[in-house]
């Protein structure tokens, strides 16, 4: 029998909420992970993409984690990984650096036998390259075989990419599919055009979102007798701060004080509360409750007030220009190509969500860069200001422009951002530095 750790979307280095001691809880969590491998005396430790955030990340030293003293590596342990969405860069990825120093391998078309089972891995690929995929992979004369990937996979829920057409096309007979990328967990058996083979997300190993309610964790994946009858998946939950998720419906006339009244009936201390509010009562301000919350001993405190209320029918007359209007004006006048005008909808003015913005600007450039005249500057521009397009973005940022552009990728209200920009300061000297590495 060959047992596995799969694991995945761990986000180490990631500062949610701007909060020092969420980044520690990221960390502390795959740290957990990295011990019950030990304890129960896996045979690997499999981590289907997103190991690191968004951005390079700020201090933190995932070395000290995957191969620490006493730790996996005293144990020999193996960590095999695949590159996620998150992670891709056009240039070497952190993942090689980890690989080089010996502390994690990077998975491929070349089955990696542990035990009686041969691990295969597939990077993130994103939708525009998936057509050219040929699914090819080295032959293996072991018991079992599964692939590791990151992606969105369906049958599962927002899935893109579909896994049964991965399992008919690949030239290896893979028992499990063993995924990243999607936060919560799931799994699922397919058998279809003569493939059968199970299909699991390991969820993540902390919330990197307000919407994710459910415990965290990972699965513990056993291969035993041949074929997909022999895998054994088991869910297994971590101990992860708690988060209070305190849901108040207003009845007409009620207000803040009636959500403040819920608020105290909770228990606090050092969570991370998230207040929501719903019903007919009126608009609340999210400062009040929000300090109703600290004074409880709430570590991170945020309170969502989406309704929509009616303006009132008199005229308002405002002295100041619309700024949505002038921003638009500028960026008329910056004479940027068709290919920038639409990255700037995608980031800026469209309705596509914060937690896609950077895929899905990501899938654009990727395409356009496969076209030579997408970069051009608009044709209705004058020379020199076709000129002024080369510093496009540094023209921006002395108007003060670019304040902005780092928006978050991973929320649910912009709160929930893979925020590294504001996480480099000096406030975590404990977790490392990855500077360290190089």
């Amino acid at each position: 029998m060959t047992r596995l750790l799969h694991t995945g979307d761990t986000h180490l280095g990631y500062r949610q909420y701007n909060e020092p001691a969420r980044r520690r809880d990221f960390l502390e969590a795959f740290q957990q992970v990295i011990d019950d491998a030990v304890e129960v005396d896996g045979d690997a430790g499999v981590h289907a993409g997103g190991l690191l955030p968004d951005r390079p990340p700020a201090p933190v030293d995932p070395r000290g984690t995957v191969g620490g003293p006493g730790g996996r590596a005293a144990a020999d342990i193996p960590f095999l990984a695949v590159v996620g969405n998150h992670e891709t860069k056009r240039d070497a990825q952190w993942l090689d650096l980890l690989s080089s120093l010996g502390y994690a391998e990077r998975l491929d078309g070349t089955p990696r036998v542990v035990g009686d089972l041969a691990l295969y891995g597939l990077d993130f690929v994103p939708r525009s390259r998936r057509a050219d995929l040929d699914y090819a992979f080295a032959a293996h004369d072991a018991d079992h075989a599964a692939l590791v990937t990151h992606g969105l996979f369906q049958p599962f829920d927002h899935g893109d990419w579909d896994a049964a057409e991965v399992l008919a096309e690949a030239d290896v007979d893979f028992d499990a599919m063993l995924l990243g990328d999607n936060h919560a967990p799931g799994q699922e058996r397919l058998r279809t055009d003569g493939t059968d083979a199970w299909v699991t997300y390991c969820g993540s190993t902390e919330r990197a979102s307000a919407d994710e309610r459910e415990d965290r964790g990972y699965n513990l994946v056993s291969f035993e007798a041949p074929g997909a009858d022999g895998v054994a998946i088991t869910r297994r939950s971590l101990p992860t701060r708690e988060f209070a998720f305190i849901d108040v419906e207003l009845a007409d006339g009620e207000g803040v004080e009636r959500v403040n009244e819920r608020v105290t009936q909770y228990e606090l201390d050092g969570t991370v509360a998230i207040v929501t509010v719903t019903g007919e009562g009126e608009r609340v301000a999210p400062a009040q409750v929000e300090e109703r919350l600290r004074e409880q001993g709430a570590l991170v405190a945020r309170v969502n007030d989406r309704r929509e209320f009616e303006t009132p029918d008199e005229d308002v007359e405002v002295s100041f220009a619309d700024p949505d209007e002038a921003v638009r004006e500028r960026v008329r006048e910056l004479g940027l190509s068709d290919a920038a005008r639409a990255l700037d909808e995608t980031v800026r003015a469209s309705k596509t969500p914060d937690s896609r913005v950077a895929d899905d600007v990501e899938n654009r450039v990727r395409d356009l860069l496969e076209d030579d005249e997408a970069f051009r500057p608009a044709p209705d521009v004058s020379e020199s200001t076709a000129e002024g397009t080369e510093t496009a973005a540094a023209k921006l940022a002395g108007d003060g422009g670019a304040a902005g552009a780092d928006a978050g990728t991973d929320g649910d209200d912009g709160e929930d951002a893979t925020d590294e920009s504001a996480g480099t300061d000096a406030a975590d000297e404990d977790q490392g530095s990855l500077g360290d590495f190089v």
